[in-house]
């Protein structure tokens, strides 16, 4: 008797034949990606935007290092955006004959950074700060993963980060504002109720290698675009009476914290022999009302050089920080940088020594 299971009642196995890949289909879609990628150029290019280095954890963990490796007794710049759009190393140079490293992080308070060069045996130079009333005295820390660079970058991000380096002087695409994702997520699309949008700082600057920055053209010269800084810059923003106690509470608290915390980093600096110059740069339109809103200047920069007794230079005290031209209310134009930061070198020589004569 047959069996059941014979090979005469298995079912027959198809097997399709694979297709034959083309040499003609594989260069069509290289040659579609290198248009595509072409025409993406074009289009970013043709909205003013050229070839710069980002401003990554990377590049500023790069300047950060040279303070190890001997450049520790030199000048450093730190504090937000102000500082890195204002001060310009190249200038600096030429008057003091010493390129200062630009250690400033947008939207980030400067204390970690000092409290790091405090605590550093190599650094026994001098340092610039810059305080932005809205970052510093709240502690605002935007960038903070930069800080921590340095000492805990991985392998796989030095290589990443030596390969971006390669392709950014080239290609204006390479952008963090110009990203797809970052366009896409800017599209006009209905808000959802009870969502709290919060707009994006658009492109303001192109910074070189050792972190110079200067404004991007397209905010001096197209009007509208300027305009759209602005309108970012005041979005949101309500007066501190008018947000809740609880929040009032927590501001007051991170003033009184971040004062502190300059404090106790002024005391390590000045036993080292560390020169330590707080700034304030100047401001315009909606800051001149939410600043000294948030950080009134006799309860917060006032008491900052008081109880640092560090040197504190405000823009509203010298005429070589006024009268300068700034496109959105918070940053000097291009031009004007060079010119203010010849002025600003040649302020803080004389405000040292005439601090220095007054100690004899």
């Amino acid at each position: 008797m047959p069996s059941s299971t014979s090979s005469s009642s298995a079912e027959a196995i198809y097997q399709r034949p694979l297709p034959t890949i083309h040499k003609g289909s594989a260069w069509l879609a290289v040659l579609s990606f290198v248009l595509l990628l072409v025409a993406w150029e074009m289009w970013v290019r043709s909205q003013g935007v050229t070839p710069s280095y980002r401003n990554s954890d990377g590049l500023w963990a790069e300047q950060r290092r040279l303070i190890n490796q001997g450049a520790g007794d030199g000048w450093v710049f730190t504090g937000s955006s102000r500082v890195l759009f204002n001060l310009q190393p190249a200038v600096w140079e030429q008057h003091d004959g010493r390129r200062p490293l630009q250690l400033a992080l947008e939207g980030t308070s400067p204390m970690s950074v000092l409290e790091d060069l405090a605590e550093d045996d190599d650094f026994t130079g001098s340092v610039i700060v810059g305080v932005a009333p809205n970052l510093f005295f709240t502690g605002s820390e935007y960038r903070e993963s930069a800080i921590s660079r340095p000492k805990e970058e991985t392998p796989t991000q030095w290589f990443g980060h030596q390969v971006s380096l390669i392709v950014e002087p080239h290609l204006a695409f390479y952008n963090f504002d110009y990203a797809l994702p970052t366009m896409l997520r800017r599209q006009p699309l209905p808000e959802r109720e009870g969502v709290e949008w919060r707009m994006e700082v658009r492109k303001l600057s192109n910074l070189s290698r050792d972190r110079s920055s200067r404004m991007w053209s397209r905010v001096e010269t197209d009007e509208a675009f300027q305009k759209l800084a602005k309108v970012i810059w005041a979005h949101g923003w309500k007066p501190l009476a008018d947000t809740p106690v609880e929040q009032q509470q927590r501001v007051l608290k991170a003033r009184s914290e971040q004062i502190a915390r300059a404090v106790a980093v002024s005391k390590k600096f000045r036993a080292k022999g560390v020169e330590l110059i707080f700034v304030r740069m100047p401001s315009e339109g909606h800051y001149t009302v939410s600043e000294p809103d948030l950080a009134p200047r006799a309860l917060a920069w006032d008491q900052l050089i008081e109880q640092t007794g560090a040197l504190g230079l405000h823009f509203q005290d010298h005429p070589e920080m006024q009268g300068y031209w700034l496109p959105e209310w918070s940053h000097m134009s291009a031009s004007e940088a060079d010119r203010f930061t010849k002025a600003f070198y040649g302020l803080v020589q004389r405000e040292l020594d005439n601090r220095n004569r007054s100690r004899r």
